[in-house]
């Protein structure tokens, strides 16, 4: 059941992939990237992303968790960490949202520990209202109201994320 109208429409989507794809792949020009994704949320983005990016690139990934069922935890726990070389390499981490950036400020840490030639950060969605540390992002697609969505890759409770598109989670009444 997919459920909600959309905040966000697949074809948007896809516009603004192929955008941010353009400017990465201009970026990046002659140089060895690495491309890292988050998981689970980034998912979907990531696989679109890398599809239009003209430039040569590696991928690897990064699987972390900060929420438990709605809400962050605060907590940040990394469960996977990338198999590539990240000293002396550019590295853009790739992610579907920030908000609080509790979660991406301590993998850019982490990341930032290897001594990569360069640190670039995209994120799909923008959800500024819930910013508590400010994290430097370099490309982002959409900005967001301060409510639960989901769609693309996001998901509640491990389900909505085959959405093609992003909406506003409501909770049905039972």
């Amino acid at each position: 059941m997919f459920i909600g109208t959309p905040l966000i429409t697949e074809e948007q989507i896809q516009r603004k992939v192929k955008e941010l794809a353009q400017k990465i792949s201009n970026d990046y020009a002659q140089k060895d990237l690495i491309v890292i994704g988050i998981l689970k949320g980034s998912f979907m983005f990531f696989s679109d992303l890398i599809r239009y990016i003209k430039s040569p690139l590696k991928i690897d990934f990064i699987i972390a968790s900060s929420y438990v069922k709605d809400s962050s935890s605060g907590e940040v726990k990394i469960h996977y960490f990338p198999r590539e070389e990240i000293q002396g390499k550019d590295i853009l981490l790739v992610d579907d949202i920030i908000d609080t950036g509790i979660s991406l400020q301590y993998i850019r840490e982490k990341i930032l520990e290897q001594n990569p030639a360069s640190l670039k950060i995209c994120v799909l969605l923008d959800k500024k209202e819930r910013r508590i540390i400010e994290v430097p992002i370099d490309y982002i697609g959409f900005s967001v109201p301060n409510k639960f969505i989901v769609g693309y890759g996001l998901d509640y409770q491990e389900r909505f994320r085959n959405i093609p598109y992003i909406t506003i989670f409501k909770k049905e009444a039972k």
